[in-house]
């Protein structure tokens, strides 16, 4: 099973001002059980906008996955926002 959750292109006009080591990127979140193991896991993709094919995919245990979504959250919370649900 492979199923797409959600993705984001991000675009030169989205990157802050003097931030000259940002690259336009693209995310995107899916779930996948095709292992050997069967056991489900999300995988994050992160490429460079308009090259497909070419970026880093990362296969993220839940407990992995926990711990990023924590760390986003660790993250927005230190810069006053909300973190949502």
């Amino acid at each position: 099973m492979r199923r797409s959750i959600d993705d984001q292109p991000i675009t030169e006009s989205e990157l802050p001002p003097g931030a000259e080591d940002a690259l336009p990127v693209s995310w995107a979140i899916a779930i996948c059980d095709d292992y050997d193991d069967a056991t489900p896991r999300v995988v994050l993709t992160v490429e460079d906008l308009g090259r497909p094919g070419t970026g880093l995919v990362a296969h993220l245990s839940a407990d992995s996955a926990r711990r990023l979504r924590g760390a986003i959250n660790d993250a927005l919370r230190e810069v006053g926002e909300d973190v949502g649900r």
